[in-house]
């Protein structure tokens, strides 16, 4: 289990291969020019954002529960409160 703090400190390549062997795939939204696909990884959310223009994943970053892209994903899906 490794903690948000810790993620967050890893290279892109190393974000990508933990949320791969360990995240979960929630939704996948547009937003402007990327394909943001949100993740659970040991009780919190983490964002991928994919840029089709240059075939390449660009950030991978937390989502803080009060974002406004957050309404995006509450449109699509019910997210459990407690993970908020």
């Amino acid at each position: 289990m490794i903690s948000s703090s810790r993620f967050m400190s890893l290279s892109l390549r190393n974000k990508i291969q933990v949320l791969y062997r360990e995240g979960t795939f929630v939704v996948a939204i547009r937003y402007y020019s990327y394909k943001v696909n949100l993740y659970l990884l040991c009780g919190y959310y983490v964002e991928v954002f994919y840029n089709h223009k240059d075939d390449k994943i660009e950030k991978i970053d937390l989502l803080e529960s009060s974002h406004t892209r957050m309404k995006f994903y509450t449109d699509q899906i019910s997210l459990p409160k407690d993970l908020l």
